[in-house]
């Protein structure tokens, strides 16, 4: 039987939660019965510069340590780094990528056998969390919108590190995320 792994890689800028969607991500996999990887890298570590992190989920023990290359998917915290960096660099064709923008995918200059989804994650954080922290409802729009993750144990993963009122807010706004995804997906 083969081994599928499917790879994703998440660009936003330090002080989005870039590492901690990818724990929500490993840990919500590990929920559902698979196996995964997550973990980040740093340029110069500072608020706002940019932070690339990686997650691998498999139904098999993950082997491969190196960072990853050819992602299936990619989620963009930040549109802008959309000018500094080649973002999309060795996504594979077909693949998904999930933008916190209040455009329209169209509005993006993405070659055309990708699939976007564009979710207005900042806003829907002001509007439920009171603060622009986006990262759950990235996590939440990535999960609708590839059914690689169930809503479910993301809702988990969410609570276990954030319990009480806090977990309960990040999971309405996760929830939104999801409802959003799945139906603009």
């Amino acid at each position: 039987m083969v081994n599928l792994i499917k790879e994703i890689r998440i660009h936003g800028r330090g002080g989005q939660g870039n590492v901690t969607a990818g724990e929500f991500l490993a840990e919500a996999a590990f929920i559902d019965g698979l196996f995964a990887q997550a973990f980040p890298m740093f340029g110069s570590e500072r608020h706002g510069a940019p932070v690339t992190a990686y997650v691998r989920i498999s139904d098999k023990p993950i082997r491969k340590r190196s960072q990853i290359y050819e992602p299936d998917y990619l989620i963009v915290q930040d549109p802008s780094l959309f000018r500094g960096e080649d973002v999309l660099q060795g996504l594979k064709s077909g693949g998904l990528i999930v933008i916190n923008s209040s455009l329209k995918p169209e509005d993006f200059d993405i070659p055309y056998d990708y699939r976007v989804v564009t979710i207005p994650a900042t806003e829907i954080a002001i509007e439920i969390l009171g603060k622009p922290i986006i990262n759950t409802i990235m996590v939440g729009a990535f999960a609708g919108s590839s059914g690689e993750i169930s809503r479910n144990s993301l809702e988990k993963a969410v609570l276990k590190r954030y319990p009480g009122k806090l977990g309960e807010k990040e999971v309405e706004a996760l929830r939104k995320a999801y409802e959003w995804a799945e139906v603009n997906k």
